[in-house]
């Protein structure tokens, strides 16, 4: 499958690596507030880079002025992101990691702009193409996957801190191998990933079991408010700037809340809402079935995969609550509806 997959993508992988050559500068960066995916993918990138072709200079850029979120500051290479407030140059090639949509940049959309080329490599679905060469593979589990695949195509030899940044990116867009994105292919490169030095281990550790006692506290809050709505379909909560406030958890540590609302027996579609500077309420949704909550995503400025998507809008917890759950209400209807001609 992975040898498959590899040669599926040999044309654009070889188009991504000509513009690495004819590149001296090169910025690598992921969307806004990166989760394990992005920060992973991105770092494992620079070194395959670097390792591959030593002469060119490589800088990791973070979308955002916040730093790297607390519970992934223990893989290697973190201390070398830079803030694009920092980054004064125009790079002969911009690599979009972890997304396919410019504004999702945030800050370092600027930089995508003085950039002289554009490559991507991706596994959210893009209906605008505005690189000059790249891999977008919905179908892959993470974007560590895709670049793990560039690794083996160019002929990189993958170093156990490539691999653990690799092994990262899987195991927290797969949920810990729990999501139906979980497919062969992941398990395949992972396998890979663990015998060029990850340590799946060091991974559960750090990310899902060193939490602050001030984040557990704040969990207690969001779990306090769990509601269920559409006969039990939807389950959501929220947690507002206070809460951040007084349980002091910035919201660069909040990656992981919507896995509260998602453990829901019973319910089909999560969804969680928390409030975010500048009047604005970011929103994560996540399907346990086979409902596509992406378009609704979309429809709210935002996007994602089938089963797992998130959005931004301006207004109030309550403005937002309003929005996304009548159009869950809509989806399951229509859902019914169509089962109902099937039947």
């Amino acid at each position: 499958m992975l040898t498959s997959n590899i040669g599926q993508e040999a044309a654009e992988f070889d188009r991504v690596r000509a513009l690495i050559e004819e590149a001296s500068g090169i910025a690598v960066c992921a969307h806004t507030s990166p989760d394990g995916d992005a920060i992973g993918s991105c770092l494992a990138l620079a070194e395959i880079i670097e390792s591959q072709w030593p002469d060119k200079s490589v800088t990791v850029l973070l979308a955002d002025d916040d730093d790297v979120p607390r519970t992934y500051s223990f893989l290697p290479g973190v201390e070398r992101h830079v803030h694009v407030a920092d980054y004064d140059r125009d790079p002969d090639l911009f690599i979009c990691v972890d997304l396919s949509q410019p504004s999702r940049l945030n800050l370092a959309e600027a930089v995508l702009a003085r950039a002289k080329k554009v490559a991507v490599l991706d596994h959210h679905p893009s209906s605008e193409c505005f690189w000059d060469a790249g891999v977008v593979r919905p179908d892959a589990a993470a974007a560590g996957v895709i670049v793990a695949e560039f690794a083996l195509h160019v002929g990189t030899g993958l170093t156990a801190t490539m691999a653990q940044n690799l092994m990262c990116a899987i195991v927290t867009d797969t949920g810990r191998f729990q999501y139906s994105n979980a497919d062969g292919e992941a398990f395949e490169v992972a396998s890979m990933l663990v015998d060029a030095g990850a340590s799946p281990s060091e991974i559960a550790l750090h990310v899902y079991q060193s939490d602050r006692l001030a984040y557990i506290h704040l969990c207690a809050v969001i779990m306090a408010r769990i509601s269920t709505f559409g006969h039990g379909k939807i389950a959501y909560s929220y947690a507002t700037a206070a809460d951040f406030k007084a349980n002091d958890v910035p919201l660069a540590e909040c990656d992981g809340l919507i896995d509260l609302v998602r453990c829901v027996d019973g319910s089909e579609v999560a969804l969680f809402l928390k409030e975010v500077p500048g009047g604005k309420v970011r929103g994560n949704l996540r399907s346990k079935c086979d409902l596509d909550i992406s378009g609704i995503a979309r429809e709210l400025g935002g996007g994602g995969h089938k089963a797992a998507a998130g959005f931004t809008v301006e207004g109030t917890i309550d403005d937002a609550l309003a929005a996304a759950l009548s159009r869950l209400h809509q989806l399951f209807v229509e859902a019914g509806e169509a089962q109902g001609e099937a039947n």
